[in-house]
């Protein structure tokens, strides 16, 4: 039995409900509005947590990225990742690699940019991840993310039935953890932005499709209990994000120059 959190079953169903390459919401329209107006023209990217490979190739297509160095935990999502890439013919432009959970095996100043797209959830300790993205930043060099965030520090019944019906091991944290973090690590210009109200509407969206035509299609390749589960977890999840309790949010910081 694998201990990955996604094996293909899920990435299959994931890609069927936000796109090729994407195991987060938004697509490459979601990935631009964690860029905002920073331009990434010809700078090297680290993506932490890269999954299918979707992010990477927005990176480099559509924001004209030099080179993307995608990491992530799992074998099944950097498979996924290596055909996405390969697809789009841009093995030249972008890396993929496994990397253990801990320190990044990159040296001081590499990256213009760390780009992390709804996944370092999965880490508990944001002061160590901050330290890690600055370490590795050039000087003036950007952290843009988006992360899935928790309005408050203490989880009420509806938000650990949600968090247990995910399976996964979510290190959710407040707004305020994110900022103190950038902020110890060295950042300058932390700033965290709610995504709350998108996603309220974006979840409701994607049940309806769940529930539907788009449900059906993904259970002739994942299968009807899986769907079913999947639902389920739905179900859970809008009413803590109808409460803020849980709050999708785009993270921006700076490291001086």
């Amino acid at each position: 039995m694998s201990d990955d959190h996604y094996p293909p079953r899920l990435i299959a169903m994931l890609e069927v409900l936000w796109g090729e390459g994407f195991l987060s919401p938004g697509g490459p329209e979601e990935v631009a509005r964690v860029i905002g107006g920073h331009d990434l023209t010809g700078k090297t990217v680290l993506d932490i947590g890269c999954g299918a490979g979707g992010i990477a190739v927005a990176l480099v297509q559509r924001h004209g990225a030099g080179y993307v160095t995608g990491i992530d935990v799992e074998d099944p999502v950097l498979a996924r990742a290596r055909e996405v890439v390969a697809a789009a013919g841009l093995g030249a432009r972008i890396g993929l690699a496994k990397v253990a959970p801990g320190p990044l095996p990159f040296p001081p100043g590499t990256f213009d940019v760390v780009f992390s797209k709804d996944s370092i959830v999965h880490i508990p300790d944001k002061h160590s991840l901050m330290a890690e993205a600055f370490r590795v930043l050039k000087p003036g060099g950007r952290f843009l993310a988006s992360d899935w965030l928790i309005g408050t520090d203490e989880i009420s019944p509806l938000m650990a039935d949600y968090i247990a019906a995910e399976g996964l091991d979510f290190g959710m944290a407040t707004p305020e953890r994110y900022l103190q973090a950038m902020a110890a690590a060295g950042f300058e210009a932390g700033t965290t932005t709610s995504r709350n109200s998108w996603y309220r509407q974006r979840a409701r969206e994607e049940l309806a499709r769940l529930t539907g035509d788009l449900g059906a299609a993904a259970a002739r390749i994942v299968g009807q209990d899986f769907v079913d589960h999947n639902v389920g977890i739905w179900r859970r999840m809008i009413p803590v994000l109808d409460s803020g309790e849980h709050c999708p949010t785009h993270l921006s910081a700076r490291k001086p120059g």
